[in-house]
């Protein structure tokens, strides 16, 4: 949260060919929001069948997604779930210093777009992303155009 992942895929969709973008989040947008385990298994399956839809469909080559991937078994749950036979896959993780998290997340707390406990939830999940099996890009002081131009070149 707050490290540029949606801002990064809505660029990225405009400069890949035939590209379609699937937020995580979109597949669970509940209020109340809760988190247990039907709950966390649902959303998982509705984003594996988007996800293979979009695979499916022959009027897209590129796929971009995003979500708050923080464990390698969210990641494995959702590939698992794929049929990617004829795709190239490549998992990122977007990556922030504590200090522009912090002050990324404050922003958008003042300006009421999120809650103030996303901040430390936030922060405090930063060192689970160096473990994961991803392309680790960082995204401290970059523009989003320079972090789009990283991605392009994988």
């Amino acid at each position: 949260m707050g490290v540029g992942k949606t801002t990064v895929s809505q660029h990225l969709k405009k400069q890949l060919p035939d590209c379609v973008f699937l937020d995580g989040d979109w597949c669970w947008d509940a209020d109340p929001f809760q988190v247990n385990e039907e709950t966390k298994a649902m959303v998982i399956r509705n984003i594996r069948f988007m996800l293979n839809e979009f695979l499916l469909c022959s009027a897209y080559q590129n796929v971009v997604f995003c979500w708050v991937m923080h464990e390698q078994s969210i990641i494995d749950a959702i590939l698992g779930g794929l049929d990617t036979d004829d795709c190239r896959v490549i998992s990122i993780s977007l990556t922030v210093d504590a200090e522009n998290l912090r002050k990324r997340l404050t922003d958008d707390v003042a300006r009421g777009i999120r809650a103030a406990d996303i901040v430390e939830r936030s922060v405090a999940r930063i060192a689970h992303y160096q473990s994961l099996d991803t392309v680790k890009i960082n995204t401290t002081n970059r523009s989003v155009c320079e972090i789009v131009d990283e991605i392009m070149n994988l």
